[in-house]
């Protein structure tokens, strides 16, 4: 299964609470902060709430033994 890795690029101070919220849920405090999160139709949601405040990397999973 395929990973994003999101990366926090600007404050979350003065935005909507609502997007302050969806940064929370992505597990992401502060400017630099990085997670990585699995590859579902939620988190590529959130994700279009906030694209102006963070990156996106796609991460495969590299495992030899997956069908």
């Amino acid at each position: 299964m395929a990973e994003l890795k999101v990366t926090q690029v600007r404050s979350a101070i003065g935005i909507k609470p609502k997007h302050r919220g969806t940064l929370r849920a992505l597990g992401l405090r502060g400017i630099g902060k990085t997670n990585t999160l699995p590859d579902r139709p939620e988190i590529r949601g959130m994700l279009a709430r906030v694209p102006h405040l963070v990156t996106v990397e796609e991460l495969n999973s590299g495992t030899a033994g997956e069908a």
